[in-house]
């Protein structure tokens, strides 16, 4: 299955706005939209994107301050494609300073922003660590293996997934929408989709042990506990 990405598009033109949310979510990823730089930097950090695609003259705050902002205060590296409409050598070398990622200039093919997107979701994940360590919690990403205490978890396929993706968002909660998003895309089960395989994952993760690690913040979502 292609991968499907979170793409937060943060551009104040109307007609573009609508044309890559009928290109995104035709291939089935999820696209966020905002119109001015402090909206589209606040949802960056409420819900980190996969890949934020930033418009570089945008009211209220313009995506050179927004792409600062967003280094100084993001507690992950969110990959930035900046948009624009001016293609000099200097233009380019200013939005890499402030912190983009890669530089995208208008008219462009929906194509290739899509193809620059997967790019850069995956160029981001060349320098971390195979291996997550969280309290007791040790996660092999290479092997898709999770241990406990030297032990190993025997995990079925989507309770290793949303261990795992809760072990990339820590020490942050994922909300229960996010985690269904992370999981299934736009084809949730029209069933509770995360109560069965949160009780798996709780059996293996959490029964043979102590402590608990995996927590429920009560009307906001699920973490796992880094003193566990």
């Amino acid at each position: 299955m292609p991968q499907r990405l979170h793409i937060l598009v943060v551009e104040d033109n109307l007609a573009l706005r609508s044309s890559l949310a009928e290109t995104l979510q035709a291939l089935g990823h999820r696209a966020d939209f905002a119109a001015d730089g402090r909206s589209g930097l606040q949802l960056a950090l409420a819900e980190p994107p996969d890949v934020l695609v930033l418009d570089l003259n945008l009211p209220g705050m313009d995506g050179l301050n927004v792409c600062r902002h967003l280094r100084e205060r993001a507690d992950r590296h969110i990959p930035v494609l900046m948009l624009t409409a001016r293609d000099s050598l200097e233009d380019k070398l200013d939005g890499f300073a402030a912190g983009a990622d890669d530089y995208l200039v208008k008219p462009f093919a929906g194509k290739e922003l899509i193809a620059r997107c997967l790019a850069l979701s995956q160029r981001h994940r060349v320098g971390a660590a195979h291996e997550l360590r969280i309290g007791s919690l040790a996660i092999d990403r290479r092997r898709n293996e999770a241990r406990r205490d030297g032990v190993l978890l025997e995990l079925q396929q989507t309770p290793y997934r949303i261990l795992l993706a809760l072990a990339e968002a820590w020490p942050r909660t994922l909300t229960r929408s996010e985690l269904v998003q992370r999981l299934w895309g736009d084809e949730a089960p029209l069933s509770d989709p995360l109560r069965t395989h949160l009780y798996l994952l709780r059996q293996t993760l959490d029964k043979p042990f102590d402590r608990p690690l995996l927590k429920t913040v009560h009307g906001v979502g699920f973490k796992l506990d880094s003193n566990a």
